[in-house]
């Protein structure tokens, strides 16, 4: 059996069956959509962040266009549900 290889504490055999390999292609594909969802799950959450701040220091033009622009990502990109503008929730506007 070959040596194995320690990743983050784990130890891990460098050989698969061939059964693994094939239901871990196929499941690559589920995993690699769920990494980019993932990823754009925390860009929209960076972008709620900006939005506040630049409502935070009146820059409610630029907050309110970026804030469009997340509403559309969620609802044409990611299928999700549209979640209120942050900058609509205070009388700053």
């Amino acid at each position: 059996m070959p040596p194995t290889k320690t990743t983050r504490g784990r130890s891990t055999s460098r050989s698969k069956s061939s059964k693994s390999n094939r239901s871990s292609r196929s499941n690559g594909s589920d995993d690699e959509t769920d990494r980019y969802r993932r990823a754009a799950e925390d860009a929209l959450q960076q972008l709620d962040w900006a939005i506040g701040y630049l409502h935070g220091i009146h820059k409610t033009e630029i907050s309110k266009a970026l804030a469009k622009n997340r509403s559309q990502i969620r609802t044409q990109l990611l299928g999700e549900p549209d979640e209120p503008d942050p900058s609509a929730q205070t009388d700053e506007t």
